[in-house]
């Protein structure tokens, strides 16, 4: 467990906020609530693009599942598959974009799949994610979405996707594995230099995140926040966010935008 502790939002200067170029954040229970974006974090999105500010949603969730969010939401890009797929709006149309050619991905992913059969074989109780239809280069095993697996079971999984060379990370609902360098945080600056044309300075950005499979972003950005359920993750984690917001999932991402605006408006 990490000895540093996280602060309650309230205690984050507005200082700090005046800076700022843009807003970094996860999805999945962070944004939304089984699977839906949560009306107050819509409402949010809206003020801060608005307020001329870039939204980038950084999810494991697959570019399939995310491209209709690309499309309807206003944020600037969805980086999904943890930092291998880009989704960002071309006029009326979407533009997908990877950190891998044609020819590596589909080498990949005989390797995924293999990996993938070898935990459902060995791990009891195990299942693949129901977007898995939707996954271009990575797998994703059901923890808490619609299965349940309990802490050893997780640790199992991890232990198969990190014996057959694949990189793995723990979201709130999932077991992502894939192969690659790429993360949440090449993710993250992978966008901004190219969906926004601007260099990536983690001092001008603030990250907004629920889980383990954050910790890279937590690790990067000095401005860090988590929303209030991340308590469930805690005890498993190296590296925790500077701040923690009071309310959980979509109302805890709301209660970040309106301090940074608060912020904002005072410069």
């Amino acid at each position: 467990m990490p000895t540093a502790r996280m602060r309650p939002l309230n205690q984050l200067d507005a200082s700090a906020l005046r800076g700022l170029r843009g807003v970094l954040t996860d999805i999945d229970d962070t944004l939304t609530h089984q699977g839906a974006i949560e009306p107050a974090a819509l409402e949010a999105l809206q003020r801060l693009h608005r307020a001329g500010l870039p939204v980038i949603a950084i999810t494991g969730r697959p570019a399939g599942w995310s491209e209709a969010f690309a499309l309807a939401w206003p944020v600037a890009a969805i980086v999904a598959e943890n930092g291998a797929v880009m989704l960002r709006r071309d006029g009326a149309t979407l533009r997908r974009e990877f950190t891998q050619d044609d020819a590596k991905r589909a080498a990949n992913m005989q390797r995924l799949q293999q990996c993938a059969a070898t935990v459902i074989a060995e791990v009891p109780g195990t299942s693949l994610a129901r977007d898995s239809a939707g996954r271009l280069t990575d797998i994703a095993i059901d923890h808490s979405e619609f299965a349940h697996l309990d802490a050893g079971q997780i640790e199992s999984v991890l232990g198969v996707m990190r014996r057959h060379g694949l990189r793995a990370s723990v979201s709130s609902i999932h077991v992502n594995g894939w192969i690659g360098r790429h993360d949440k945080a090449s993710g993250a600056r992978w966008a901004v230099e190219h969906a926004l044309g601007w260099p990536f300075d983690p001092a001008q950005w603030l990250y907004v995140g629920d889980s383990s499979n954050d910790e890279a972003m937590f690790a990067l950005l000095p401005l860090s926040v988590a929303v209030a359920n991340i308590e469930r993750f805690v005890t498993q984690m190296k590296v925790l966010p500077a701040y923690v917001t009071p309310s959980p999932r979509g109302r805890g991402f709301a209660e970040v935008a309106d301090r940074v605006l608060a912020a904002q408006a005072l410069a």
